[in-house]
């Protein structure tokens, strides 16, 4: 089980490593396409819609755009869709490996709803899946000659999610399961529409044949949707390093209000981008918006509001666990004063990353994190602030090991 721990850890770490580099990789190129398409020169001879020329590092580029596609296939075309398929590839490990495999630390919250954990687990598999079935039955549907009319229902659709996720799932596995479900429609939209739209029209290039300008129109609107998706999803993926956005009663409103901030930034560099004028009154606006974020964060915290259901599974096995009363007195001795639900440390006014470790249930529950942060690592106490001997170091590890 020490092997165990700590290969599970440096998986989580692995996963992260590689679904943060994908992302940077799959956001700036969609960020890019989407400002090389808006800033085009469009007032040129030819077939081609536009063109624009680039200066970047020490060379020039001159590109050019065909609204469906360009008179012959070109020898060599370059695709873009494996940043796409790779982030959310690392993002479903990076899931797996923390609130699947973890499900009684991260994902249930017995107050909300008293799951096993493959009944956790059914329940966020289905979330990200009918995300996407019930966004491409939107795009699909009569509306979908209306784009605004599009945005407002998936507005909607994200609100009621967001409710319903922070029903079921703790605070931070609701937020980030609404960027899951969120950005595996963004990947989806790759790899069932956009990707399979160009291919048609490559097919009918190589056979000769006209391309049908549909299929370009209907990719570049999910491209669109994507676009604006991206920076909510950035947000939800780093909220749960940050127990002000998912612990408190308003998380569901707080991640619903993101998807308006990140309209309102795209909208500004969007229309920038086309060379228009700026809307400056976007940050206004977003600034208003985030205030509003702030003050919602401030309802009570719902950290570790667990402690009043029975211990059950893993917690209770640790709690009856040899060394524990000894791991209880060191971890509250030396760790309380900062992880409660009222910190005891001068300036601190919330547990650090929620985590509260003031009662024993509470330990119990979070023996994981305090065996890799406090027993294997030195990672806590922060410089060791709180003088914890290695002896304390070494009790918690027995304590862990033990029960494992």
């Amino acid at each position: 089980m020490y092997d165990y721990a700590v290969m599970w850890e440096w998986g989580a770490f692995a996963a992260r490593w590689l679904h943060v580099i994908t992302a940077i990789a799959w956001i700036g190129s969609s960020f890019y396409f989407i400002a090389l398409d808006l800033g085009l020169n469009r007032n040129i001879p030819g077939p081609a819609d536009g063109e624009e020329w680039q200066v970047h590092g020490g060379g020039f580029y001159h590109i050019q755009k065909y609204l469906v596609a360009p008179p012959q296939m070109p020898e060599h075309l370059t695709w873009f869709k494996w940043e796409s398929y790779w982030t959310w590839l690392s993002g479903f490990a990076l899931l797996s490996i923390l609130y699947w495999a973890g499900a009684e630390l991260y994902l249930i919250d017995p107050e909300k709803a008293d799951l096993a954990a493959w009944q956790a687990i059914l329940i966020s598999a289905a979330f990200i899946v009918g995300g996407w079935i019930a966004y491409d039955a939107l795009c699909k549907s009569p509306l979908k000659e209306r784009p605004t009319a599009v945005m407002l229902v998936l507005f909607a659709g994200i609100v009621v999610a967001s409710w319903a996720l922070n029903h079921v799932f703790t605070g931070r596995a609701a937020l980030l399961h609404l960027g899951a479900m969120t950005a595996t429609i963004m990947t989806a939209n790759v790899a069932h529409v956009i990707i399979p739209n160009q291919r048609i029209v490559v097919a009918d290039l190589k056979a000769g044949r006209k391309p049908d300008p549909k299929y370009g129109k209907i990719a570049k609107l999910r491209s669109t949707h994507n676009n604006y998706l991206t920076l909510p999803v950035v947000f939800l993926m780093l909220s749960n390093h940050y127990p002000l956005a998912f612990g408190t009663e308003n998380a569901w409103i707080i991640a619903s209000l993101v998807f308006l901030i990140g309209v309102s930034i795209r909208h500004f560099f969007n229309t920038m981008h086309a060379r228009g004028s700026a809307p400056w009154w976007t940050w206004g606006v977003t600034a208003v918006l985030f205030v509003i974020l702030a003050w919602l964060s401030t309802a009570p915290l719902r950290t570790a509001t667990a402690d009043a259901a029975p211990l059950s599974g893993a917690a209770l096995r640790y709690a009856e666990a040899e060394h524990f009363d000894e791991a209880s007195s060191i971890v509250m001795g030396r760790c309380s004063m900062c992880h409660a639900r009222e910190p005891a440390w001068d300036g601190m006014h919330w547990a650090p990353k929620g985590v509260v470790l003031d009662t024993p249930a509470a330990i119990a529950r979070e023996a994981r994190r305090v065996y890799l942060q406090a027993g294997v690592s030195h990672a806590m106490p922060p410089a060791n602030l709180t003088y914890i001997t290695e002896q304390e170091r070494a009790t918690l590890r027995a304590w862990f090991e033990g029960a494992s």
